[in-house]
Formats: C-alpha cells, structure tokens, sequence
C-alpha cells in the first residue's frame, strides 16, 4: 500500500514520525485530505487535530497552529506547539479552558484581549478533544 512519510515537529523537536495512507488537516482555508502523490502545497493550519490514517489504525496529534508542507512522498508539519493524545494532561488543559472563558466574560466589561483568550479557549478544546475528553 502506498504512504506518505510524516513528521511532526516543534520548535522542541520532533513529536511524530512515522507512515500514514492518508493525512487529514485542518487548513486556513479548509480541511485538506492528503494522500501520496498530492501535488507539491504549503498552507497555514488552525488550531486543530491532524488525523494520521494507516490501515484500520488512526492516530491523532493536537496543532495548535503552524504549517503543512507536502510533497508527493512526505508530508512535514510545523508547528508551534504539538502533542500526542497521551502527553496531553487533560487537567491542565481543562483549567486552561475555564481560565480563558472567564477571561472572555470579562473581556465583555473590562480591557481585556478577547482573542487571545479565544485562542486559549481553542486549544484547550482541541486538546481536550484529542486526548477523548
């Protein structure tokens, strides 16, 4: 069976290496399903789960942002922070989830920056989400 070459890295190194038939993302402009021999691309992602398919098994990795780039035998992703569903402490991401929405509710009366506490709000869903919670 045809795969693709994957690797995810972090300005702290690599977080997944391995073989996938087809590669989900979520892109700036859209969900890209990415299979060997996908023409030559670099987009932007969101905050999001990659979803690595190889046979009857599927692997996710939360992104919080960063790049995709393809080419017809590998697919790199770089990105600013990536974690594996079992890395992420589903603790810290719930308290980083209920901080950022009280920052957005007092976003509403005080001088507070709304979109980067909806961006906290994000990737703290998106862990939440990959890790099964």
């Amino acid at each position: 069976m045809n795969t693709l070459k994957v690797n995810v890295v972090t300005p702290d190194g690599p977080v997944y290496e391995g073989e996938a038939e087809l590669v989900s993302v979520k892109a700036q402009s859209g969900e890209l399903g990415i299979l060997p021999g996908h023409i030559p691309l670099v987009a932007p992602l969101t905050i999001s789960a990659v979803r690595l398919k190889n046979g009857s098994d599927a692997q996710l990795v939360a992104v919080s942002g960063g790049f995709v780039e393809v080419r017809p035998k590998q697919l790199t992703i770089l990105a600013e922070s990536a974690e594996l569903p079992g890395d992420i402490d589903v603790d810290r991401a719930r308290a980083a989830k209920e901080r950022a929405e009280r920052r957005m509710e007092q976003a509403k009366q005080e001088n507070v920056d709304f979109k980067r506490a909806e961006l906290a709000l994000r990737r703290a869903i998106n862990r939440m989400e990959v890790a099964g919670r």
